[in-house]
Parts: structure tokens; sequence; C-alpha cells
């Protein structure tokens, strides 16, 4: 029986944690704490409420084409490929917007109940911006640079989290098995394929809606309840916000999960599953997902891939 070897650890603004089986003990040992390293080394270089982080340099830097990093040029790569795959949802350069909504920096969050405790903004499906201005961004791989027009600022939120899941993931794929948890964003796998149990968290914090198993693959979960304030003006606010308005979203849906075979892709799709709405949720969620709706109503999908939501790994 092959021991598994785990460690939980704050990072990305939340909980991340890391589990690798192998039957060598100090093997697996050092490929977490490896796992570990590189997922803080990654927060430090991509957060956008570190001054002196590497993406806060970016957005600062008047030039037209910055060098970068590798691990900057692989995410904002990948920020690209999210906004082409979600038609332009997952836009990455709303920093101005959520900013104006009251996430300037790194804050303490109330999990406001929407309804309760603070007043909602009436329900529409997103759409993209029509300024469209992630298409402004490239990335020259050869040349090791990023361009965008001086003074548009990127955030790479959750992108960058699932991007870290792949990373690791691939790191510890020769591995018997291994789990990797970016905030919830899952990467997991290895080559004995080892089915874990996945509990879908309750967005109004009651116990969990859903258990499933999962072997190979990854999980998002995209919700407008977790990282959520009340606004100057008495209204709810969160995190994720419609391009179109550049307000935050209310679409019906507050919560939803997408099962893909990569992480980005698992991210791209759950918040584009947000976004849209309960009516055309489905829509983005090919390989399967679960969404919560305003009224708690729960809806599990079937896709390509086995069934699995974002949780807890068991």
């Amino acid at each position: 029986m092959n021991g598994e070897v785990a460690t939980t650890f704050e990072c990305f603004g939340g909980r991340c944690a890391v589990r690798v089986s192998d039957p060598d003990r100090e093997l697996a040992t050092e490929a977490v704490r490896d796992a570990r390293r590189r997922l803080l080394d990654a927060h430090l270089t991509l957060s956008r409420f570190d001054a002196a982080s590497e993406l806060s340099r970016l957005n600062r830097d008047r030039r037209g084409e910055v060098p970068a990093s590798p691990l900057m040029l692989r995410v904002v790569a990948a920020a690209l490929e999210a906004g082409l795959r979600s038609g332009g949802l997952v836009d990455v350069t709303l920093v101005d917007a959520i900013e104006a909504a009251g996430y300037a920096r790194s804050r303490a969050f109330a999990d406001v109940p929407l309804g309760m405790t603070a007043r909602p903004r009436p329900r529409r499906h997103a759409a993209p911006s029509p300024a469209a201005r992630w298409c402004e961004i490239a990335v020259h791989d050869r040349a090791g640079t990023v361009s965008r027009p001086p003074g548009l600022r990127i955030d790479l939120g959750g992108i960058a989290k699932g991007v870290m899941a792949d990373v690791v993931g691939e790191r510890l794929a020769r591995f018997p098995a291994f789990a990797v948890d970016c905030c919830g964003d899952l990467r997991l796998g290895g080559a004995e394929a080892r089915t874990r149990s996945i509990l879908v968290d309750d967005p109004a914090g009651g116990g969990p809606l859903h258990e499933l198993r999962i072997s190979e693959g990854a999980v998002a979960t995209s919700g407008i309840t977790r990282r959520s304030w009340v606004d100057d003006q008495g209204r709810a606010a969160h995190q994720i916000l419609d391009p179109a308005s550049g307000l935050p979203a209310y679409t019906g849906v507050v919560q939803a999960t997408a099962v893909a075979p990569t992480g980005l892709l698992a991210e791209t799709l759950a918040k584009s599953a947000l976004l849209v709405g309960p009516g055309r949720a489905e829509s983005q969620l090919p390989f399967g997902g679960v969404i919560v709706t305003e009224d708690g109503e729960v809806r599990v999908f079937e896709g390509l891939a086995l069934l699995a939501p974002s949780g807890l790994v068991a």
C-alpha cells in the first residue's frame, strides 16, 4: 500500500493542499515540499496585491512590450486562451472595474448571504465587454515578452490558480497518485489513477450538497458568495464581474463547478457557466458539472467525463 504525504497551507488568498502517494515516503515528501514551494513562489509572482510582484511591475511598466518570466508568459497565454474559449466572458483586463467595486486591495470577506444583509442587484446574464481589451494583449514566446498598451492592467486571479494546478500536476504525474488543490481548483491523477471522493460545498454554508468520485482530470468552482462584501451603497458585491457592465454579476447562478481535462479549462468553464446564467449553464459544461441557483436548486449535468465537482479532497 502506497503511503500518502500531504500538506495544507495559505496561498493565493485562500487554502491550498497537495497530496502525493508513493512507496518511497521520502520521495513523496520532497515532491510535496517542491509543490508547496512552487505554489508560494507563483503567488509572489502573480499577485496584483503585492507591489513588488512581477504582475504589478508589468502593470506599472510604461513600455508597450515588457520582458517576462516563463511562468508569466504561460499564465498570460492561458488568460488569452480562456478569453477565446469563453467568447470574452473571462476577461483579465477588468482591474479598474473590480477596484471600483471595492476590491482594490487584499481584504477580509464577510461572505454576505445574498438578499439577507445586503440589497442585491438586478438579475441578468453576463456578456463580453464591447471593448474586448483582452484582445490587445499578446505573448511573444521567442522574445520572452508580453505586449499590451501601456496602462492596460491585468488581473490573473482564477486563471493563475487553474494554471498552477496544472503546472504542479504535470510534475507529479509520475507518482502513483496525486491531488493538487489551489483554493478549489483541483488537478488529480497519477500512474495508478486512484479514485478520490469529492464533496461539493454548499454556497450557503450548510453541509456538502453532493459527493462524487474522480481519478483523473481537473475540477474548478466559481461562486459569488465566498468573496463577497457590502458596497458603500448597501448592495451586495463580489469579485466575479459582468464584463459588459463592469459590475458584479448576478445571473441566477451563485455557484458553478466544471470538470475538464486541465485546471485551466475547468476554471474557464466554471466561470463561463456562472456568467451565462441557469438557462445556458449546461452549454458551458461539456465534461459535466454542477450549478447551484439563486433559489438553492442544485443541478447536476453529466458530460463527457466522470463528474467531479470541486470541494474537499477526501
